[in-house]
C-alpha cells in the first residue's frame, strides 16, 4: 500500500503502540486522526505531527459510525483503520466475577473491534478498498493464566479477523489482526516491575510490525510479534476434518 496521501483512524492513538503508529503512518504522509479517551495527550500529539484528534468511546457502536463518518469528511476518505484501544482485565474470572469489569473489558477489547470494523467497512467500500488491522495480543494465540478473562477478549479478536477476511477481500479491503507480546507501555506500566530482566517490546518494535502487515500482510494473518525477532504472521494448523469427507458445506443461519 503506497500510503502517502492517505487518511487513517488509530483508536487508543495518544500513546503506547497507538502512538507510535499514528506518528509513524504521519511521517509517511498519512492523515492521522487520533481517537483516544485523554483529550489532552491526543490534542498534544496532532499538534506536533498534524491531523484530528478526537475523543470518543469506542465501545458504543452509535459513536463509532459517527465517528468513522467525522474522519471521512475531514479528509475526504478512509483507507487504513488501526483498532488498538484495549484494556487488561485484572481478575481470573474463576471466582468472585466483577461483572462490571468484565463487561468494560469486554466492551473495550471485544465490542470496539466488532462496532468499529462495521462502521469503517462502508467507508472503505466508498474508497475503493483498504486495510483494516485489530490489536489483539500473543494472548489471542495461546493461554494467558495470568490473566484469563483478558486471553478470552484477544482469542476473540483473532477468531472475528480469520473469519471476517475471506469474506471482504474480495472487495479489496484486508482485514488483518496484530498479536504483540508484552510491550513496554502504559498499559502494563502498572506491573512493569514485576517483568524483571524479561525483554520487552518497545512501541517502536510493534508500529514496525504494523507497517509490515500495511506493506505485505494477506489477509487474515495474524501478526506475532516478539522481542528479537522479525514479526510475522503465525501458522495455524488445521483442525482435522470428518474422516472421509470433504470440504464443509456453506451453512448460513438461514438454512435452519
Amino acid at each position: 500500500m503506497d500510503l502517502h496521501g492517505k487518511s487513517a483512524l488509530v483508536t487508543g492513538g495518544a500513546s503506547g503502540i497507538g502512538e507510535a503508529t499514528a506518528r509513524r503512518l504521519a511521517a509517511a504522509g498519512v492523515g492521522v486522526a487520533v481517537v483516544d479517551r485523554d483529550e489532552a495527550r491526543a490534542t498534544a500529539l496532532v499538534e506536533q505531527i498534524g491531523g484530528l484528534a478526537v475523543v470518543a468511546d469506542v465501545t458504543d457502536p452509535a459513536t463509532m459510525t459517527s465517528l468513522v463518518e467525522r474522519v471521512e469528511d475531514h479528509f475526504g476518505g478512509l483507507d487504513i483503520v488501526f483498532l488498538n484501544a484495549g484494556t487488561t482485565a485484572g481478575q481470573s474470572g474463576i471466582e468472585d466475577l466483577d461483572v462490571e469489569a468484565y463487561r468494560r473489558v469486554m466492551g473495550v477489547n471485544v465490542d470496539h473491534v466488532v462496532f468499529g470494523l462495521a462502521a469503517a467497512v462502508p467507508a472503505l467500500r466508498r474508497a475503493g478498498g483498504g486495510s483494516i488491522i485489530a490489536t489483539s495480543s500473543l494472548a489471542g494465540l495461546v493461554p494467558m493464566p495470568g490473566d484469563p478473562i483478558y486471553t478470552l477478549t484477544k482469542h476473540a479478536v483473532v477468531g472475528y479477523v480469520r473469519s471476517v477476511a475471506p469474506t471482504l477481500i474480495g472487495e479489496g479491503i484486508r482485514v488483518n489482526a496484530l498479536c504483540p507480546g508484552f510491550a513496554d507501555t502504559p498499559l502494563i506500566a502498572h506491573a512493569k516491575d514485576q517483568f524483571g530482566e524479561f525483554p520487552l517490546l518497545t512501541a517502536d518494535d510493534v508500529a514496525d510490525a504494523v507497517e509490515a502487515i500495511l506493506d505485505r500482510g494477506e489477509a487474515g494473518e495474524c501478526w506475532f510479534v516478539q522481542p528479537g525477532r522479525e514479526a510475522a504472521p503465525y501458522g495455524f494448523r488445521g483442525v482435522p476434518g470428518p474422516k472421509g469427507a470433504g470440504a464443509p458445506p456453506a451453512v448460513t443461519w438461514e438454512d435452519h
